[in-house]
């Protein structure tokens, strides 16, 4: 019977649509592992099924200048960390990073990749071997790194950090131009099909176009009600598309930046906007789960794809053979779960569905042929997805539980650090920088004094020394009034016992850079029923 079922697929590989495997999670104490089954030849159908897809005409879209002399560190072209692990590289992972990825785009040709991080950095990598190599760091930046573009030729790129879109040599690691303007962070880049404009989206609700022949800012386009989290240039470069949380999709000449029209009114906030290459078809996707295909002419529905319980995040295009993936997250139980839909341009049909147990997918883009997909999320490394041929057992990358998600066994001032500190900082000698400098020996350490961090200017030139009052007026007070202009995310601790608690595991674990030490420590302090005050 099976046999004659798998003779019967390979007779219809043009007509494969839909999903065609079960998704199983197997969760353990230690770590989560997602588990793909199927049947011998499936893999194989499926592996076939995306080079026999329908023929789409499709035209590629072209993905292909801060201060003035920053620069870059340089990786030396060194691989990842063995595995085996936390840090260690999985099927070609891309590890470095000290914070959740929320950019991710790779070269035209698909060997080199460029990602942007919490940790206010950019990295390009090297992808064209089997262990992926980071060959620079860029760390000038002054807020996250939410999106990232190689431009034509792939000898220079543009990241966004804060406000500010960098224009970086990438041979030298070099800066050649900052562009500012914005007064709130970007969330997206977009580049003219004849590469010599950008587009920038940003939270202060606006867009803006950037020249990267001269160097000089354009046109401004304003009239959003809210963050703008989308743009994209048309096929011909004479309209720019946006789309942002007031739920509309607006259209604007690209010479003038006037508004021409409000081309769709979804009705919720609009995360993410890809053009499809070869075509003026807009793919959104939506804070209210639903993600589409519309006309950029008409703003005509297309085609709406399944919906999930939570918002869709992110898309990613391929042109040959023509695939589109949409990524998000949605609630599994009481877990959140992330999930990446591909499907084939054309039909729609849906050709895999891949889930992550460990959290949101914020950032995709597809590796050569569509064979493989790089996603980020809550980690600080990139995943690699092998798309195809699918893999029979689909581990899960990375340490269980993370540092910054609580243990519930954990001591009070153990569960503050990992809810308020550890997204930014680690506690080791050897943990490195992460979006804020390492808390080892930080008792007595001037602020604004380790060396191999930019700080902000406001720390610099602080006089603060930490200390057990100073740190406990840091999170009495808050950062905005007692570092105000540093870059310190709003964190405060307004319990004075939770605060005492914190600051008693930072006394020990920041000296010897043992948590597990300081865990101890604080077990002898603490009364029998203390640790079952916070949950």
């Amino acid at each position: 019977m099976q046999a004659g079922t798998d003779r019967l697929l390979l007779a219809r590989l043009r007509c494969l649509s839909g999903p065609i495997m079960t998704t199983i999670f197997s969760v353990s104490r230690e770590r989560a592992h997602t588990v793909r089954s199927r049947t011998g030849v499936r893999g194989l159908v499926l592996a076939i099924g995306l080079f026999l897809a329908p023929s789409i005409a499709l035209v590629p879209l072209d993905r292909t200048h801060a201060a003035d002399g920053a620069s870059a560190t340089s990786g030396k072209e060194r691989a990842t960390a063995p595995e085996g692990s936390a840090k260690g590289p999985v099927d070609g992972n891309l590890v470095g990073h000290g914070g959740p990825v929320h950019a991710i785009r790779l070269s035209s040709d698909k060997t080199r990749a460029l990602t942007g991080s919490f940790d206010y950095s950019m990295m390009l990598w090297d992808i064209s071997g089997d262990v992926p190599k980071e060959l620079h760091r860029f760390d000038n930046h002054d807020g996250w790194v939410k999106a990232v573009a190689f431009l034509p030729g792939a000898e220079r790129a543009l990241s966004a950090g804060g406000g500010e879109i960098w224009v970086w040599d990438l041979a030298t690691g070099k800066a050649i131009h900052t562009f500012k303007g914005h007064s709130a962070e970007v969330s997206a880049l977009a580049l003219s099909p004849d590469g010599q404009w950008a587009a920038s989206s940003s939270s202060d609700r606006t867009i803006r176009l950037w020249n990267l022949k001269t160097l000089k800012p354009g046109p401004v386009l304003e009239g959003h009600k809210g963050p703008v989290n989308g743009v994209a240039f048309s096929q011909d470069g004479k309209v720019v598309f946006s789309a942002g949380y007031d739920g509309t999709v607006r259209t604007w000449a690209s010479d003038s930046g006037e508004l021409k029209r409000v081309l769709y009114r979804h009705g919720f906030g609009i995360n993410t906007l890809q053009r499809l290459p070869g075509h003026d078809q807009l793919v959104l996707g939506a804070l209210n789960g639903k993600a589409l295909v519309i006309d950029g002419t008409t703003g005509e529905r297309i085609h709406e794809f399944k919906g999930i319980q939570g918002p869709y995040l992110a898309a990613a295009v391929q042109d040959k053979p023509g695939l589109l993936a949409l990524s998000g997250f949605q609630k599994n139980g009481g877990d959140v779960v992330g999930i990446i839909r591909v499907v084939r341009i054309g039909d729609w049909a849906e050709i895999e569905v891949y889930e992550d147990p460990r959290g949101p997918i914020w950032a995709m883009d597809f590796g050569e042929i569509g064979a493989s997909l790089y996603y980020g999320g809550k980690d600080d490394f990139v995943t690699r997805w092998q798309v195809s041929p699918r893999k029979s057992f689909e581990a899960i990358s990375g340490p269980f539980p993370r540092r910054f998600e609580v243990n519930t066994t954990a001591d009070v001032g153990e569960r503050q650090f990992a809810r308020k500190c550890s997204l930014c900082h680690t506690l080791t000698s050897d943990g490195g920088n992460r979006a804020g400098p390492t808390l080892y020996k930080v008792f007595g350490r001037r602020a604004g004094s380790l060396p191999d961090y930019p700080y902000s200017d406001a720390l610099k030139h602080s006089d603060i020394v930490w200390s057990e009052e100073t740190i406990g007026l840091l999170f009495g007070l808050g950062p905005d009034h007692y570092t105000p202009g540093s870059k310190m995310p709003l964190q405060k601790i307004a319990d004075p016992k939770k605060r005492k608690a914190l600051i008693a595991y930072l006394k020990v674990a920041t000296e010897d850079g043992d948590p597990a030490k300081a865990r101890k420590g604080a077990e002898k302090g603490k009364t029998k029923n203390e640790g079952s005050k916070e949950q």
